[in-house]
Formats: structure tokens, C-alpha cells, sequence
């Protein structure tokens, strides 16, 4: 892979991206580090986790940490606060999923999916909400799923998970959005991945049945999702806020 050059522009901003060693995550840390925001990688994969810093350089910072160890998030975000300032966006991006039918769902299965995509989510948000607020100002974006927007065989744990991220996405803008900080979500559809391939690949009736009703014809790419993050984390959607914006090329309205 080509190693990325920021542009000369001044670093002025400081993200943390969960899960942004692979996939999806890592095309948010290419943009981020394109456009000059230092960007903490938070992952569990030591491997992934060094290829990323040193494909992406000084602004890339990485974080060895289980999310599922909850009781270790606030300490983790009162150290990066304390060797970084101000903490001005957050990625909820990692997750898990689990392709199971309904009846062989355990409860041990469904709690350990809603552990990782959802209280996870919430214990790291709300710890660096902590560090936003004393700045009046901050961007959180959470990674929700088409598999929110309606239903999908086989992922209900992971539906489940998704659906709650953007019923939580909505009650923190709500209360956080007075107190200067915005909080929005993407939801991607079919995004062209290593994993997505392989699966799509060894399923043409799959493939052909998202492409059918997807109206712009094609599968998205990581960087159409880094692109929309990127857009609710700064600036230009400085009046946006508890919005929900399917990335998908028109899935979850096509027939």
C-alpha cells in the first residue's frame, strides 16, 4: 500500500477511530490523516494496529485496548486527554457481527454482540464527552448499519445492536447538541470490502439480489463511507446533528 502525505496544512484537530486498523475504519484514518487531523486508532490487533501507524506516519497514533473491558475505558480516556489536549472527534466505528439463525442464538451470543456494538459504544462516548465538554464543541459519529433500516436474516443480534446505535445517536444529540457537541451516524449498505467480496463472491444470487435493488447499480467503497464521516466530524455540518445518513447507493429505498 502507498504510504499517505498530509497535506501542509497545520494539525488543528484530534480524533479517536475504534476499529481503524482494517475495513472501513481504515479508509476514516486515511481521510483524517489526508486532511491533517491526528487520529488515535483504538484496536485489539497488534499487527494491524502497527502496519497502520507506519503506513500513515507521525499523526497516526495507536491504541492497543479491548473495548470490551469496560471498566478500563475511563482510565484509557483520562491518559489520552492527558498526552493529547482536546479531544475533538470520536469515530464509533468498532463492531462486531455474528450470522446466526434466530433459534440457535444464545443469550451468551447475544450479549457478547450488544457488549462490543453497543455498551462499548456508550462507555467510550460518554467518557470522552467528559473531555468535550469543558470546550463547549466536539463531533462523535457512530457506524450504524443497513441492517438498521430493515430486516435482515439471520444478524439479529446484530440488528439489534445497530438499531439501538441510532436510537442512541438521536438521545445524545438531543441532550449534548445545547452544550455544543454534535453527534451524528452513517449507515452503510453494501460496501466493497476483502470480506464483503469473498462472501458476495461465493453467493451470486446474493450478489445479484443487493445489486438488483441498489439503484445505483454498484456496491460503495470504504472511502464513500470515510468521506460522509468526515463531512459530519467537521465543519460543513456544523448545523447538523442526530442525523442518520444511509451510505448505500439507494439500498435501503430501492425495490
Amino acid at each position: 500500500m502507498q504510504n499517505i502525505t498530509p497535506s501542509p496544512l497545520p494539525t488543528t484537530r484530534t480524533a479517536i477511530v475504534t476499529g481503524g486498523a482494517s475495513g472501513i475504519g481504515l479508509a476514516i484514518v486515511e481521510k483524517f490523516i489526508q486532511e491533517n487531523i491526528k487520529t488515535i486508532v483504538i484496536g485489539r490487533d497488534e499487527q494491524k494496529l502497527q502496519a497502520t501507524r507506519e503506513r500513515f506516519g507521525p499523526l497516526c497514533i495507536t491504541e492497543a485496548f479491548d473495548l470490551n473491558h469496560l471498566a478500563g475505558i475511563p482510565a484509557l480516556v483520562e491518559r489520552l486527554a492527558q498526552e493529547h489536549g482536546q479531544l475533538d472527534i470520536l469515530v464509533n466505528n468498532a463492531g462486531v457481527n455474528m450470522k446466526k439463525p434466530l433459534v440457535e442464538v444464545t443469550d451468551e451470543d447475544f450479549q457478547r454482540i450488544l457488549l462490543t456494538n453497543v455498551s462499548a459504544v456508550f462507555s467510550l462516548s460518554r467518557e470522552v464527552v467528559k473531555v468535550m465538554l469543558p470546550y463547549g464543541e466536539g463531533a462523535i459519529v457512530n457506524i450504524s448499519s443497513m441492517a438498521s433500516q430493515y430486516g435482515i436474516p439471520k444478524v439479529i443480534a446484530y440488528t439489534a445492536s445497530k438499531s439501538a446505535i441510532e436510537g442512541m445517536t438521536r438521545a445524545m444529540a438531543t441532550e449534548l447538541s445545547p452544550l455544543g457537541l454534535r453527534i451524528n451516524c452513517v449507515a452503510p449498505g453494501f460496501i466493497a470490502t476483502a470480506m464483503s467480496a469473498k462472501a458476495m463472491d461465493s453467493d451470486p444470487e446474493r450478489k445479484n439480489k443487493a445489486l438488483g435493488r441498489t439503484p445505483m447499480g454498484k456496491f460503495g467503497t470504504p472511502a464513500d463511507v470515510a468521506d460522509s464521516v468526515y463531512f459530519f466530524a467537521t465543519e460543513g455540518a456544523r448545523y447538523v446533528t442526530g442525523t442518520v445518513l444511509p451510505v448505500d447507493g439507494g439500498n435501503s429505498i430501492g425495490f
